[in-house]
């Protein structure tokens, strides 16, 4: 594993390249950090070479003044591939990083090998995930109520109480503090712009949606609409919610299978 800073664009990015086989830029999710994803990075890793950094805001990362925008996030991404001196790669996004994957996808189609989306949306006409920014606002009672049910639908309190098992997908992260608290503000307003709908049509690279059956932040027919519109994209569903990668075994082994095969081989 190699572990690094970049500050190439105007602020230190932490950043990390771990294990082996073909090239992999990986997008992390909405207030999430290489040190919340790592089961996730180490499971990609298993297949690809992977490159993933702390977004702008947050985990090692610096907090650089606000606000931003998608492009901000999508710009740091091939920033930091010029870094590494990686020309293209499969691209990887999960929940908000897939929005940053798609964001990066319309914007560099000539540096994506292959594209792979999980619970997301690509915003204006093709649906939008769940307003995240708005759940601040909520009396803290109806949060703690609606949160569970956006996780996946079915986690309402009898659902939990019969499946008790269910509530580690709901376990707290610590709460950003400081600077890092606005990095995560910063982050969810770019989030509720989020739309590249319109420019879908431009990624030429064999994609890959999937989607969790149960999901309250991307519902599934957000990933099939995003199929719909990227030329010979697949769209699967699986049994689970917004974390479904870990409530479907099928999930984690499909996505690596496409992350680490030929893309050739992945279209027929």
């Amino acid at each position: 594993m190699t572990t690094g800073t970049f500050s190439g664009r105007g602020f230190d990015i932490h950043y990390e390249v771990v294990g082996e086989g073909p090239r992999l830029l990986f997008f992390n999710g909405s207030g999430s950090s290489i040190s919340v994803a790592r089961p996730l990075i180490d499971a990609l890793a298993s297949c690809n070479t992977v490159l993933v950094h702390d977004q702008r805001g947050l985990g090692l990362t610096e907090v650089p003044e606000g606000p931003y925008e998608m492009s901000d996030y999508a710009n740091d991404g091939r920033a930091l591939l010029d870094h590494v001196g990686w020309d293209r790669a499969a691209v990887f996004g999960i929940s908000f990083g897939g929005m940053v994957a798609l964001e990066f996808a319309v914007t560099y189609p000539e540096m994506v090998d292959r594209l792979c989306l999980a619970c997301t949306s690509a915003g204006g006409q093709g649906g939008s995930s769940y307003p995240l920014h708005e759940l601040a606002s909520l009396d803290p009672v109806d949060r703690a109520r609606l949160y569970p049910t956006l996780v996946d639908t079915r986690f309402d309190e009898a659902w939990l109480a019969e499946h008790p098992t269910d509530a580690a997908f709901l376990a707290p992260r610590p709460a950003p503090t400081g600077r890092s608290a606005l990095g995560a503000s910063w982050q969810l307003d770019a989030r509720s712009r989020h739309d590249v709908w319109d420019r879908l049509g431009s990624i030429v690279a064999p994609t890959f949606v999937a989607s969790g059956e149960f999901d309250g932040i991307a519902p599934p027919d957000n990933g099939r609409s995003i199929a719909a519109r990227v030329n010979g994209a697949v769209h699967e569903e699986y049994h689970g919610g917004h974390m479904f990668l870990f409530q479907d075994r099928r999930a984690l082994r499909d996505v690596r299978d496409f992350l680490s095969n030929n893309p050739e081989e992945m279209r027929t």
